[in-house]
């Protein structure tokens, strides 16, 4: 250790990612300890990123080349988040223009699937994401409805059920978006089975028990990715919220038939920390992963809260994730308007970059910079290491990057300074992490 590189973001004072550079120092015993320890070891990295639905693929389609350079290089350059990750839609879902599918309705033979109204926004936007990025971008896809002719309620939305005579057709259509999305050179490299499984939405959803989500996997999905020469695709299941995650993943994981084509679990926030239920499921089946693949602030329930309430909510949850043994994280939206859309039942919510498409202009939120503390200096292939705290007034996680450098991420969200001394092997540095401040330190 001997440059030490610390990133602050504190909105009162006005600094985000503001750089300080100094010399490690010799650290004895001392008070108002943070000590890492790069030879513990825990989870591998995949990296951080954001969904390409079609509300947010309008949303940059509508300003000019100008902005469009300066939003996705926000997101997936260099100076920006360094996102290495997107999320795709199989289909339509709430942020969209409204309900679409890739055949014609009643077509059971798939004969008239295309992704031709991808080509129009989406696609754009991740081929110019891709261009971007400063990694090999990896993407996960997930489906929120069948086609309506599909389902046991004959719609898109309203949940209903994917009737059991087109199990074998849903299975066709994933591996058929997969190679269509592939031809277009962009790589799934995931699937989920269904987004958020046990929801009843007025928007694009469909419904499956831990059973028929094992079953659809275990004779269908899974054989049909192995016979398309697919198999490297990872499967990940339940895709909804924490609380409910463990009991979910040891159900649909109770069969073994089923349980060789899952790679992991996927889960979403929207009711509460439940990190515990993460860690189960790393503790209990150490071999599988678990992805974050959805969080957002709703202004049905936030509208309310302030930018740093936000932005805590974000930089909490993904600490908090992280140290329960969280691979991967994808944030919601990466565009919305000035609404919070658009979205075709309501459904508005806040993103990390809002536009204002008639003044041709964008905001980067507070939340867009504390989620950089995270996907900025943690990168993919970087392995969570040990940490001890003085205090539960600080939030921290701490990862040993592929280069061998540290990044050590403290979160302040109480009304006090709060005196840190970093630590390892006796050298380190002070800092003081002040009110409703994020930091992250480098070395």
């Amino acid at each position: 250790m001997k440059k030490i590189r610390e990133y602050v973001t504190d909105y009162a004072a006005g600094k985000f990612w503001e750089e300080t550079v100094r010399d490690a120092e010799e650290m004895g015993e001392c008070m108002h300890v943070v000590n890492v320890y790069p030879d513990v070891t825990y989870q591998k990295m995949r990296g951080f990123g954001g969904a390409f639905t079609e509300s947010a693929a309008h949303n940059y389609a509508g300003m000019s080349d100008v902005r469009k350079k300066e939003m996705i290089q926000a997101y997936f350059g260099q100076d920006g988040l360094r996102y290495n990750l997107g999320r795709l839609p199989i289909g339509s879902c709430d942020f969209g223009l409204g309900n679409y599918a890739y055949v014609e309705e009643g077509d059971e033979t798939l004969s008239t699937f295309s992704v031709a109204h991808d080509e129009k926004e989406i696609i754009p936007l991740v081929r110019d994401a891709q261009e971007a990025c400063i990694e090999e971008m990896a993407f996960m896809a997930a489906p929120w409805s069948p086609p309506a002719f599909m389902k046991t309620n004959g719609e898109m939305n309203h949940g209903g059920k994917l009737k059991e005579e087109y199990y074998p057709a849903w299975a066709a259509y994933f591996v058929k978006f997969v190679e269509a999305y592939r031809e277009a050179g962009i790589p799934v490299n995931f699937l989920t089975t269904q987004n958020e499984p046990m929801a009843v939405q007025t928007w694009d959803s469909c419904i499956y028990t831990s059973e028929e989500e094992a079953r659809f996997v275990r004779e269908h999905l899974g054989p049909a990715l192995e016979k398309a020469g697919l198999s490297d695709i990872g499967i990940y299941v339940w895709d909804h919220n924490k609380e409910e995650a463990y009991q979910r993943f040891r159900e649909v994981m109770a069969d073994e038939g089923t349980k060789k084509y899952v790679s992991g679990a996927a889960v979403h926030w929207y009711t509460g920390d439940h990190f515990e239920a993460v860690e189960l499921i790393r503790k209990q089946y150490p071999d599988k992963e678990v992805f974050f693949t959805e969080g957002c602030v709703e202004y049905s329930r936030f509208a309310d809260s302030g930018e740093v309430e936000k932005a805590e909510m974000y930089a909490h949850d993904i600490m908090g994730n992280l140290n329960a043994g969280i691979s991967a994280t994808f944030d919601w939206n990466l565009f919305l308007d000035v609404a919070g859309g658009p979205n075709h039942v309501g459904n508005f919510c806040a993103a990390p970059v809002m536009c204002n498409l008639k003044e041709d202009t964008f905001e980067k939120r507070l939340s867009y910079y504390y989620i950089g503390h995270f996907s900025r200096y943690i990168a993919p292939g970087a392995v969570r290491i040990g940490v001890t705290r003085y205090s539960d007034a600080v939030e921290g996680a701490a990862f040993l990057n592929p280069d061998g450098g540290r990044a050590l991420v403290l979160l302040n969200k109480t009304e006090k300074e709060i005196p840190v001394t970093v630590r390892e092997a006796g050298d380190g540095m002070e800092t003081v992490l002040a009110p409703h401040s994020i930091h992250t330190i480098c070395y």
